[in-house]
C-alpha cells in the first residue's frame, strides 16, 4: 500500500489518474488532456501495475486530522505540495513534519512531490527547500526521502514517480 497525502487542491487525484493512464500505455505516448477531477471527500483506492500491482490510497486533504488511521498498511508515502501556492507551504510543512515524526511511518520511503511546475508562478525546488528548511528536515528524519518536481497536469516527471514506486515495492 502506498499512501498519497497532501493538502486540499494540490493535485493528488489528477496524479493518480495520470499514473494509471501512464501504466496502461507502458509509459509511452501522449497522455492527452487531463481528465476532470473533483475534490476527494474520504479516500480513493487505485491499483496501478508497475509491473507489480501497487495500491495507492489517496486521502483527501480535508481528512488530515485522521490520516494516522491509515498508516498501518503503508510501505511508501507520496506527499504532494503545490509549488505554485506559497501561502499553502507552511501548512504543508507542518503536515510533512507530522508524517515524518509518526512512529508507524518510521520505516517507509517518502517521495515529496512539488506539483504544478507548469504554472508560471511556481517556486523552484531550491526556493521551496530554502523556505521550509527541507535539508534540515531530511537530515533529522528517520525515513529515506526523495524529492521530485512534477506537473500532474502536463505529465512532467510522472515516469520518475512510477520508477520510484516500482523501486519501493
Amino acid at each position: 500500500m502506498c499512501l498519497l497525502l497532501g493538502g486540499s487542491g494540490v493535485g493528488k487525484t489528477l496524479l493518480v489518474k495520470r499514473l494509471q493512464k501512464l501504466c496502461s500505455r507502458d509509459g509511452k505516448g501522449d497522455l492527452g488532456d487531463p481528465p476532470p477531477t473533483r475534490p476527494t471527500v474520504g479516500t480513493n483506492l487505485t491499483d496501478i501495475m508497475v509491473p507489480r500491482k501497487i495500491t495507492i490510497r489517496e486521502l483527501g486533504g480535508c481528512m488530515a486530522p485522521i490520516w494516522s488511521s491509515y498508516y498501518g498498511n503503508c510501505r511508501s508515502l507520496l506527499f504532494m505540495m503545490d509549488a505554485s501556492n506559497p501561502t499553502q507551504l507552511s501548512a504543508s510543512c507542518v503536515q510533512l513534519l507530522g508524517l515524518l515524526s509518526a512512529e508507524q511511518l518510521a520505516n517507509v520511503s517518502v517521495l515529496i512531490l512539488f506539483n504544478k511546475i507548469d504554472l508560471p508562478c511556481y517556486m523552484t525546488t531550491e526556493e521551496i527547500q530554502s523556505l521550509i528548511r527541507l535539508p534540515d528536515i531530511i537530515a533529522c528524519a528517520k525515513q529515506n526521502i526523495t524529492i521530485a518536481e512534477i506537473s500532474a497536469h502536463k505529465g512532467t516527471g510522472l515516469a520518475r514517480v512510477l520508477r520510484w514506486l516500482q523501486d519501493q515495492h
